[in-house]
């Protein structure tokens, strides 16, 4: 019974413990080089980066029609959202905790994001990027 019981408490505070660091390292935000395959930038999130995340979320007009939406060649930059953002239009109604924004080397930027469900979306927006690449004083 004490084995037990013991055993129990290592598991939660394991399970506990891996929860703790999944969530800090969720709060970074990631630019990826597609070619490369590989992270080229890590930076914490702030105010002013959801911010500007924000609004391109409320600037979604469309759908990415593409039937391989990610490209071959470009970049992605992975925004976690805190707090998660309630995304609600005729597409999704969801919770969203973070997004994905996929500038393609030759086409405008797109939005890519999951549902509660795991479902995955990708949309079209007309607002520019520009100052949250510079407010991320990315690479790109």
């Amino acid at each position: 019974m004490l084995q037990k019981t013991l055993l129990s408490i290592i598991l939660v505070f394991f399970l506990f413990n891996l929860s703790t660091v999944n969530a800090q390292d969720n709060k970074s935000i990631e630019i990826m080089d597609i070619v490369k395959n590989e992270i080229i930038k890590t930076t914490p999130t702030d105010s002013s980066i959801q911010l500007e995340t924000e609004k391109i979320i409320k600037e979604i007009d469309g759908v990415v029609k593409a039937f391989k939406p990610i490209p071959d060649k470009g970049y992605m930059i992975k925004i976690p959202l805190e707090p998660s953002y309630q995304l609600e239009n005729k597409w999704i109604n969801a919770l969203i905790d973070e997004v994905i924004i996929i500038i393609p080397e030759t086409e405008k930027p797109f939005l890519f994001t999951f549902d509660d469900e795991n479902n995955s979306y990708f949309f079209t927006f007309q607002i520019k990027i520009d100052k949250l690449l510079k407010t991320l004083e990315s690479p790109i």
